[in-house]
């Protein structure tokens, strides 16, 4: 039997009056994303692998962006069908069951707490060095310092989403300002023969060694699903999120290879494998190369009121909202999907996220990457597998776009990432299996206490495909074709950087 028309109509419309208004492009799906991803991994650990790779860096990054690809490829395809569905936590419960979907959510929970803490370390270490740049110590621990900022974004988070919105922009201007400044002061200090001499560090290093060191670079690609999650506010998803997805691994790629040729260059060798443990890798490299006072003050200020605070900033605001949707579903306790009386924000979720992030900052920051990393990669696993579940559990689903070779390339890159977690430490891995224990024990007692949830319907994360004016369809190719060719333009930069040394 057909349903009354009046009736359909009333249902899409009740629908569309509870989604969020699609306001963001192309170009801030991949904004969003960049800016999200690019922070700590880049600055910190990211950083140290310098100190034991030198130029060879650059494979390692090139082997994170090509395993990388594939999988970004697999979340748009189910960004663009599932528009609605609230990233990796409702694409694994659809195509997984709802365990998989509450592991999904809980460790990307985890991930971005770590990720929390390791940004507010990383300010803290490079808000030092602002200081030191001018001969100053400040007497201060770098876990005081850390609280800092979270507690500041704590209370702009509780305070409403228009403000943490203003804020990431502001934050995002000023770190490639000040990003393209410091480039250009530092192309006098480069030292060409520092790319052909490898430290002695690497010279030892095993294949599983290797491996490991790929997992590190790879953390600085973490996130770039991001905008996934924003799907609900990006106009003609169907379209945009692929794209999106299609260019974020590779200017990820072109900002950490051309950051990382940088810090090799104004480094000297025989002080590179100095960078391998230190907290603040650039500010140590600027130091070993005598290169003082306001150069270093205008990089730690960028890294410190620029990449550290943008990333912070939507750390510390989107977990919250993950552990909201599962408490309001009946996922997790109730208490966390309270909103405040005045600004409507999660704030029970956002306090109690907070204050882990403060706990966190207690350890070093090596192993708060590898609690991130062990969560990030066993969340991937979950969503990769989620493409695959999808395929097979709704044929039905309207695809716009289609990941190619889905059933050779999920199982490959399933794979390599629980082969990258091999290589992190017995503590971070028994860390991860414990936090997952936790999320099923506490999911299977709200589920006894609040009852059954219901199925996941797709008519219910599923809405009317928004179809673009041929004239908006043109402008939208053009814009997709410019980002695309001057995303090219970076990673063939990026990689002749690296070549040129050892041509002349």
């Amino acid at each position: 039997m057909s349903q009354d028309p009046t009736a359909q109509a009333a249902k899409v419309t009740a629908t569309e009056d509870t989604t969020l208004q699609r306001s963001f492009g192309m170009k801030e799906a991949v904004t969003i994303t960049v800016g999200n991803v690019i922070g700590v991994g880049l600055f910190t650990t990211g950083a140290q692998i310098v100190g034991t790779m030198g130029s060879s860096v650059i494979i390692a990054t090139f082997i994170a962006m090509i395993i990388s690809v594939y999988p970004a490829k697999l979340y748009g395809e189910m960004g663009a069908a599932l528009p609605f569905a609230g990233g990796t936590y409702k694409y694994a419960q659809l195509g997984l069951g709802k365990p998989a979907g509450v592991l999904a959510g809980w460790n990307f929970i985890a991930s971005l707490i770590a990720v929390t803490s390791g940004e507010a370390l990383a300010f803290a270490f490079y808000f030092k060095t602002l200081f030191r740049a001018f001969g100053i110590e400040l007497p201060v621990s770098d876990m005081v310092l850390a609280s800092i900022p979270i507690i500041l974004f704590i209370i702009t988070n509780v305070r409403g989403t228009e403000m943490t919105g203003r804020l990431q922009n502001g934050f995002m201007f000023f770190f490639w300002g000040v990003a393209i400044i410091w480039f250009l002061t530092m192309i006098p200090n480069i030292n060409m023969p520092s790319y052909v001499v490898l430290p002695a560090a690497m010279q030892s290093t095993s294949p599983w060694g290797f491996i490991g060191m790929v997992a590190m670079i790879w953390w600085c690609f973490a996130g770039f699903e991001t905008c996934c999650a924003m799907g609900e506010e990006i106009k003609y998803p169907q379209i945009n999120l692929p794209r999106a997805l299609r260019l974020s691994p590779y200017i990820v790629f072109a900002v950490n290879a051309i950051f990382q040729w940088f810090l090799i260059g104004i480094v000297p060798a025989d002080k590179i494998g100095m960078i391998a443990t230190a907290d603040a890798p650039f500010a140590v490299g600027m130091q070993a190369a005598g290169i003082l006072g306001i150069p270093m003050a205008l990089l730690a200020a960028g890294i410190a009121f620029g990449g550290d605070f943008s990333t912070l900033n939507s750390s510390i605001a989107v977990p919250p909202r993950y552990l909201f949707a599962m408490a309001r579903e009946g996922s997790m306790p109730k208490f966390f999907a309270k909103l405040h009386p005045k600004y409507k924000t999660p704030y029970v979720a956002i306090l109690v996220l907070g204050i882990l992030s403060l706990v966190l900052t207690k350890y070093d920051i090596k192993f708060v990457a590898e609690v991130s990393l062990f969560a990030d990669l066993f969340y991937y696993v979950i969503g990769i597998a989620a493409a695959l579940g999808l395929r097979i559990r709704h044929p039905e689903l309207n695809r716009p776009y289609k990941a190619p070779f889905i059933k050779a390339g999920v199982p490959v890159s399933i794979i390599i990432y629980v082969v990258m977690m091999t290589q992190l430490s017995t503590y971070a891995l028994i860390s991860g299996v414990i936090w997952c224990a936790i999320g099923l024990i506490i999911y299977y007692i709200c589920r006894a206490k609040y009852g059954e949830m219901e199925d996941v319907k797709l008519n219910d994360v599923v809405l009317r495909e928004e179809i673009p004016s041929p004239e908006e369809k043109t402008r939208m190719d053009k814009e997709y074709k410019l980002w695309g060719t001057i995303v090219l333009i970076a990673c063939i930069i990026a990689i002749t950087l690296y070549v040129i040394p050892f041509i002349f």
